[in-house]
This record gives C-alpha cells, structure tokens and sequence, in this order.
C-alpha cells in the first residue's frame, strides 16, 4: 500500500516531524496548521514554522480556525488520508475529524504517558526534577492525551537540562519514532495500541504567568529547575527597584543565606548571589526590560546591582 498521511501541527517541534515523514517518502496529502498571527513589534502576520516549511515545498496548506463546526473542517474532511499525524497542532479534533482517516490520528507527544498529558509537558519534567523524559505516540481519542500508547522512546533528562535543549532532543526522538510507526503501518496495515496505565497520570498545564514569576522564598534547587525550564520561552522574571528582569541561567551555590528571601549576598564576576528561601542562587546570565540576554558580570561591573538590593516577585 501507498500510504497516506495528513498532517496537523504548528510550531517547530511539529515542523521537525513534518519533515521527518516527508524525508521518508510517505505522501502527504494536506497540511493543517494555526491561522497566521501577528508578530514582533510591527505586529506582522508571520507563519508558524509548520506552515511556512509545507508552503515551501508546495504542500497543500489548510489553516482552519476550528475544527469544531462542520464548515471549519470540510474542506479538510473532502481529503482521503489514511493516518493524521498530529504533533502539537493547538486545536480540538472532534469526533467526526478523529474518524476521519482509515487508521485513526496519531498523536506525538513528547512525554512517556501517562505522565505529563498536555500542553506544557517538557517545561513541567524539567520543573519537576524529573530524571526522564521521552516521546510517545499515541492513538487518539476524545481525551486529553489518553489515547492508547502504540510505541515511546526515553530520554535521560540532563543535570543542566533546559526548555530548549530537552526540546529539540524530543523533536529528533518524536520525528524518528513515528517515522517508524508509519512504516510498520504501512507494512503491516495495522497497529496494535496498548491502553495507558490508570496510575501515573500527570497534567502539564498551559505555562502562564505565574508560573515564569521567581518566588524567592522558595529552595534554590527549585528556582534553578524553574529558570532551566523556561528557556527560552517565555523566560522566568523578577524585578529590581520596581523594573522586571528575565533570569537565563543560574545554579544553586553551597553558602548560608542569611538574610531575607531575594536579597543580594554577592555580586562578583562569577555571577550574583541571591538569598532564597532555603539556599543561595546564582544567577549567571540575565536581561534587562528592554535589553539582550547578558552575563551577570557584564551588569555587576556597570553597577546596575551590588549587594544589598533585593529582587522582589514580580506580579504575575
């Protein structure tokens, strides 16, 4: 059989997949992808990466703003696939769009189910002080990521570990793997799902606000998982004398902080020393409103802090 596979991804974790089976020689009859958004400050609209890699090549691009109504989706559902690979597409498949292809949809989603189902779950391993993390490809159904597993792959989650890095090793992992599914599919013409464990379930929620502000009078150990997982997006802030600054890399130092969660103990070349609640965190490169992304000793030796000053939690 010639295999026929959609596709319903928007950013560039999901871009990596795309080319991924494309390389690999499976036809693809449609792409489906998020409506343009503006950007930068000209507020622009910009493609997603997903978009802007299949119009490239001249792949069939639909842009749906919902699937949800039978308007949004018939122009998607006039198109005969025989799998839909789904890898961080950011919309709802209803039921009439999940028996669509022959072989179902197959979701790529980058954490070992059960654990991590949603949005979030590379940022949520990392905060969490997860050891491993990992991809899975998963049948799916009309739940949030609780499909039946059909293969997964793990990943050792490194000591200095961030957002971007664990990232872009689960975008190599997850293209490979389904790649793999896709010929077994297509060898075999089925495959066989086993249902996801009723213990271990975990949620990974949409960051927001909240979670990228540094609360200092939580342990340093934290705060530096905290930092690691939001680079580079969207970056964990505090601020200094009522401005917000963006942290960017930090790590937990051995020293007493004997002062109150936040306040400076030391600004030196080798970063700034900040008390939290249990522990001491440096902070090794940081950003100003406004500015570049810069090492601590470039903003120590311009005095812009010194010790003595307090961070403060910025609202959320």
């Amino acid at each position: 059989m010639t295999l026929r596979v959609g596709f319903a991804g928007t950013p560039e974790f999901a871009q990596r997949t795309l080319e991924a089976i494309v390389e690999a020689g499976f036809t693809i009859p449609l792409v489906l992808t998020r409506p343009d958004k503006p950007k930068g400050r000209g507020l622009a609209m910009a493609a997603a990466p997903v978009k802007a890699w299949a119009a490239a090549r001249g792949l069939p691009v639909f842009q749906p703003a919902t699937l949800k109504t039978p308007e949004g989706r018939a122009q998607a559902l006039a198109v005969p696939i025989d799998a839909l690979v789904v890898a961080a597409y950011g919309l709802i498949l209803p039921p009439a769009v999940l028996a669509w292809p022959r072989f179902g949809c197959l979701n790529v989603h980058a954490s070992l189910l059960p654990r991590w189902r949603g949005a979030a779950p590379i940022q949520r391993a990392i905060a969490a002080g997860d050891a491993t993390s990992g991809v899975t490809i998963m049948q799916m159904d009309e739940g949030l990521d609780t499909g039946p597993t059909i293969a997964a792959r793990a990943l050792p989650i490194g000591a200095r570990e961030t957002g971007g890095s664990l990232h872009d090793r689960l975008a190599a992992a997850g293209a490979a793997l389904i790649v793999d599914v896709l010929a077994r599919l297509e060898r075999d013409g089925r495959l066989v799902a086993t249902a996801q464990p009723a213990d271990g379930a975990t949620y990974a929620a949409r960051i927001g606000a909240a979670d990228a502000r540094v609360d200092w009078s939580r342990d340093a150990a934290s705060l530096d998982r905290q930092i690691r997982a939001l680079d580079p997006v969207p970056g964990a802030f505090t601020t200094l004398a009522g401005a917000v600054v963006k942290l960017w890399r930090a790590e937990p130092v051995a020293a007493p902080a004997a002062a109150p969660p936040g306040t400076v103990l030391a600004a030196s070349p080798e970063g700034i020393d900040v008390a939290c609640g249990t522990g001491v965190l440096r902070i090794v490169e940081l950003q100003r409103a406004g500015g570049r992304r810069v090492p601590a000793a470039a903003l120590v030796a311009g005095r812009f802090v010194a010790p003595g000053a307090r961070f403060v939690a910025a609202e959320a």
